[in-house]
């Protein structure tokens, strides 16, 4: 009986720990700005630079990008995983990847849940070696 009451408190202990950090997320989690905005989308590749200028009131850079067609890619367990960027695929079996930048700056959010403000230049650039 002992056992099963500190399980018990074990059960509750963990889901009240669950809801608490799911609170803390939600409170503490980046969101982008609402209304109408620009973003320049720089995609780098090794023969150069392409620009765009993306119009959007998306408050997010991956579904701004998705709805002017700039990025595809497979969805994962952290939202979408770029694998092509304003027509150029990464080549896997070359170890490419597309590395997301905020003025030259490594952005720490995945592309899906990155926010966006009016005038934010942002980089894609492709990248060999894991």
């Amino acid at each position: 009986m002992a056992q099963k009451k500190k399980v018990l408190i074990a059960v509750f202990a963990v889901a009240f720990a669950a809801v608490l950090l799911t609170g803390v997320y939600l409170l503490l989690r980046p969101t982008g700005e609402a209304g109408a905005k620009t973003v320049t989308l720089a995609v780098v590749l090794p023969d150069g630079e392409r620009m765009h200028q993306v119009h959007t009131d998306a408050a997010y850079l991956g579904e701004a990008l998705k709805a002017e067609g700039l990025i595809s890619g497979r969805e994962g367990s952290y939202g979408l995983f770029v694998t092509e960027v304003d027509g150029v695929a990464a080549d896997e079996s070359l170890q490419q990847w597309w590395c997301l930048t905020k003025d030259g700056a490594e952005v720490t959010t995945g592309i899906d849940s990155t926010p966006i403000a009016d005038g934010e230049r942002f980089e894609l650039t492709l990248t060999t070696g894991y």
